[in-house]
């Protein structure tokens, strides 16, 4: 009970603290100045995301950094807990947006970031809304921006995968660009299992891209199954 406390006390001072270099990217923004923004947007977020998980004690194991293309992708990842966005954020390296739940659009301050990132903010209980979200992120892929998303749509608190929504993988399709399936491995352990912080670890597997190229037709009729056991693949090392 103490470690949850003090995340969360950590948790608030920190966005606080944030509060600062939103002036800084603001004012850099009014200059003009859009190469030292992203700098701010990526140092800020990293910082964060980072803090965020080592405020729980715990440690993280990324392999397979070198799998990431040099361009911009759209990450395909398992989704065990409400650790699994700063564990993304902050350990695998590239400025990315993410396809997230509508609630988080709430979050005062985080919010705020979260959209300078390029995140997208789904309601799976409008479709006319979740339509909107996915041709803008198609839009998006298209237009150079990487994204992150959580084809299970919602959290599996366990070690154990849901399926993956039918469709979730037509951002990759429909813009072109490359797949990059990512397994997190026990991130549900530092809050879903016993309801309060605790310190784990977690190990995040960066698998190899897929090429919408390289695919014919049949496979893309297969992705959705094909990334699911790639990604299911890595909870079992």
């Amino acid at each position: 009970m103490i470690r949850t406390i003090f995340w969360f006390i950590a948790f608030w001072i920190y966005q606080v603290y944030s509060l600062f270099n939103r002036f800084r990217y603001w004012y850099l923004g009014k200059m003009g100045n859009e190469e030292k923004q992203l700098e701010v947007l990526q140092k800020t977020t990293t910082k964060w995301a980072k803090n965020m998980v080592r405020f729980t004690g715990s440690k993280v194991i990324v392999k397979g950094v070198e799998n990431i293309p040099d361009r911009n992708v759209l990450f395909v990842s398992n989704h065990q807990g409400n650790f699994d966005i700063p564990l993304l954020m902050g350990y695998i390296p590239r400025l990315k947006g993410f396809v997230a739940k509508v609630e988080l659009e709430k979050m005062p301050i985080v919010s705020g970031w979260m959209k300078k990132l390029g995140c997208l903010f789904l309601d799976r209980s409008n479709p006319r809304q979740s339509l909107k979200v996915i041709l803008k992120g198609i839009e998006d892929l298209k237009n150079g921006h990487t994204l992150v998303i959580f084809p299970e749509g919602t959290r599996s608190k366990s070690n154990v995968m849901g399926e993956f929504k039918k469709g979730s993988l037509k951002l990759a399709i429909k813009s072109g660009v490359p797949i990059v399936p990512i397994t997190i491995n026990g991130s549900y352990k530092l809050l879903e299992e016993k309801k309060r912080i605790r310190k784990s670890n977690v190990k995040i597997i960066v698998h190899p891209p897929i090429y919408m190229d390289d695919l014919s037709k049949e496979d893309k009729d297969n992705l959705i199954t094909n990334v699911y056991n790639i990604v299911q693949s890595g909870l079992d090392k």
